[in-house]
């Protein structure tokens, strides 16, 4: 069975491998990338699996925020990427990760971009982000929430007291 890891454990150049094995080398052009520049992944929510040595899969969680039209941020945490290799892909492992990821995270406002017919599984909708927009091309129903996120509408950015 694979090891469950934190993500700082594993060499940053087997990390980006991985991204590159599951999403391609051109990943770094979507939007969600603009909306976690400058940052680092949150420690504590971020990790790897590792088999024999090699690593199957990470996720990586980040401290963003909606600039909110009215004025005010709230503090989010976005989930993903959730990098599964692709010989490995249909096996859980994903899964895995993003259960030990929203366990870790708390009470914390989570969000993602993602496909809501996988992480509607765990809870993410987009049912109270309906406001919300990216700093970029988008898709609004991708923009998904966990939890009581407060309806609000606004742009998600880094958030400004933890970027790099």
């Amino acid at each position: 069975m694979p090891d469950l890891l934190p993500l700082a454990r594993i060499a940053q150049s087997d990390v980006e491998a991985l991204l590159d094995a599951a999403f391609g080398v051109d990943r770094h052009r979507r939007t969600a990338y603009r909306v976690r520049a400058g940052l680092v992944p949150i420690d504590a929510l971020s990790f790897a699996m590792v088999e024999d040595g090699r690593l199957i899969g990470c996720i990586q969680c980040w401290p963003v925020q909606l600039d909110g039209d009215d004025g005010n941020a709230l503090p989010l945490v976005m989930v993903g990427p959730v990098a599964v290799a692709p010989d490995r892909q249909g096996m859980g492992i994903g899964a895995r990760l993003m259960a030990k990821s929203i366990a870790a995270a708390g009470d914390a406002f989570l969000m993602l971009v993602g496909d809501p017919d996988y992480y509607t599984r765990f809870g993410f909708t987009a049912e109270r982000t309906g406001g919300w927009r990216m700093p970029g091309p988008y898709e609004a129903y991708r923009i998904l929430a966990k939890g009581p996120v407060p309806i609000a509408s606004g742009i998600l950015a880094p958030r400004v007291a933890l970027a790099a």
